[in-house]
């Protein structure tokens, strides 16, 4: 049986691993490292547990650092596993720097790499991401493209050999996970957050009524004033606002949530996968700055507000069903407000029928 080393370390390949790892193991020895770039209970333990992912082989133990240091310290890792273990396959998701680190040791090592979420553009070059994707997509060897505009960037760059649109496993999951979440009671989900809620009937007042918000990235956060301005059009929405705090920023939003006026956005701890679909598919509108997040606001057709100067999923902005927004109160309230909506949008295929997994192990078996 052929060996494959998966790479993951970051909440959004959590995920995407769920989808592909209970059926490549089929077929493959997989070695699953995590890298330990998203190290708290919340972003990461959580998720192996309600996921029913396997449990890693390898913790690297990373954690926090900057940018060179945490690539680099995962790179001499890797390739330390990477010569130990021998896989006929380094498979990669999305555009972490787990990604890129995983990418360029097993490169330098001669080993074949699967990428899965190749593609994706937001022509932002400053983007840790953004650098990440060009490094991982043209170092290897298999890309496999979430939508079809995303294997047109890759055509674009020149990358035609082993190119191919297969769907998103985020999809996949979504599909998967969320007949679990419809059979699970409401009073579950709301427990979570009751001071919310007055009492629990108050769920059918409050549901499609509240927001969700996740904002995360340091361009967004490094800047105390235009977090502040977030922030501040977060708290005028005409409903209240739901914000899992992601661990980075908690110190942050503790000083700033004493130092303003706050009273309409609910911080709370990082949320579960199935707690996360849950609030998000059931939120009037999704206010958010990750990337993953507004896809899948996409897939379960709630419309977003995306706090980024790009995306990689232009799709998802057809008909408004997405709307970027500049990182101010002003454009913030307006956008969530005054965006015309075409819901007819929502129904547009772009990536897949939930069966990429299948597809992406079909190909990998192939060779």
């Amino acid at each position: 049986m052929k060996k494959i080393v998966t790479v993951i370390g970051a909440r959004p390949q959590f995920v995407k691993a769920a989808a592909v790892s209970r059926k490549l193991r089929n077929y493959f020895n997989e070695i699953i490292v995590h890298t330990g770039q998203h190290y708290d209970n919340n972003m990461s333990n959580i998720f192996f547990n309600e996921l029913n992912i396997p449990t890693p082989d390898y913790n690297l133990g990373v954690g926090s650092n900057t940018h060179a240091k945490q690539t680099a310290e995962m790179m001499v890792k890797l390739e330390d596993i990477f010569i130990k273990e021998k896989p006929d396959i380094v498979l990669i998701y999305g555009d972490t720097n787990s990604t890129a680190a995983a990418t360029i040791s097993a490169a330098k090592l001669n080993i074949p790499i699967a990428h899965i979420e190749a593609g994706g553009r937001t022509f932002v070059k400053d983007m840790p991401e953004e650098q990440n994707r060009i490094i991982a997509d043209h170092l290897s060897t298999w890309n496999f493209a979430a939508s079809e505009v995303c294997l047109n960037y890759l055509h674009n760059e020149g990358i035609y050999e082993n190119a191919y649109f297969v769907g998103d496993v985020m999809y996949d999951a979504l599909l998967y996970y969320s007949k679990d979440i419809d059979n699970i009671p409401l009073s579950k989900f709301i427990s979570k957050l009751i001071p919310i809620f007055d009492t629990m009937c108050d769920i059918a007042k409050y549901q499609k009524q509240w927001y969700l918000a996740t904002i995360h990235r340091p361009e967004n956060t490094d800047d105390i004033d235009r977090f502040k301005s977030i922030l501040l059009g977060l708290q005028s929405l005409n409903g209240p606002v739901i914000f899992p705090i992601h661990p980075r920023i908690k110190s942050l939003v503790n000083k700033l949530h004493a130092e303003l006026d706050l009273s309409n956005i609910y911080f709370v701890e990082p949320l579960g996968y199935k707690d996360m679909i849950f609030f998000a598919k059931n939120s009037k509108k999704i206010v958010t700055d990750s990337g993953g997040l507004h896809k899948e606001a996409f897939l379960m057709h709630v419309p977003g507000v995306v706090i980024l100067r790009g995306t990689g999923w232009e799709e998802t902005l057809k008909g408004n069903c997405n709307i970027l927004a500049k990182p101010s109160k002003d454009d913030i309230i307006d956008k969530v407000n005054n965006t015309i909506i075409d819901f007819n949008s929502f129904n547009n295929k772009y990536y897949g029928n939930g069966d990429a997994a299948d597809k992406i192990i079909n190909i990998l078996r192939e060779y």
